[in-house]
């Protein structure tokens, strides 16, 4: 059986250096023409094949609620970042598409973001790296 205090003492641990990281990391956008939630957004749709994504998948990815993911989605087409168009096999889902500004956009700033992670990260090893990677991924059921 875990241990409570031990449980609560890692999950206090793990939450905090979560969100100083993530404070630390905003500074990361202060300079871009892209906002966190919106490079997110495109994190998804320009990993997903020829940079499409169902909605629903980008909304899965995010930390925010489905409702303020379709206002963002809805901003961002306004800011020719992104298109939305129905999905042909879900009639009532939407496809999200990376313009060509968004594309790029998203690319200026994952190569800053990217730099920022690994000097972050790399107060660990590659192998603290791989069972951190992997304990994370334990914790989120995979």
């Amino acid at each position: 059986m875990t241990d409570r205090k031990l449980a609560l003492d890692a999950w206090e641990s793990l939450f905090r250096a979560q969100h100083e990281l993530f404070t630390e990391m905003n500074a990361d956008f202060d300079h871009s023409d892209l906002a966190q939630a919106e490079y997110d957004v495109l994190l998804t749709v320009t990993r997903s094949p020829e940079m499409s994504a169902r909605l629903r998948d980008v909304t899965a990815n995010m930390l925010i609620s489905q409702p303020s993911v379709s206002r963002l989605v809805d901003r961002m087409v306004t800011r020719g970042l992104v298109t939305k168009c129905p999905d042909p096999d879900d009639g009532r889902g939407a496809l999200i598409t990376a313009t060509d500004a968004g594309a790029r956009a998203f690319r200026s700033v994952a190569t800053v973001h990217g730099r920022s992670i690994a000097a972050r990260m790399s107060v660990l090893d590659d192998d603290e790296l791989r069972v951190l990677r992997d304990l994370a991924q334990k914790l989120r059921g995979r």
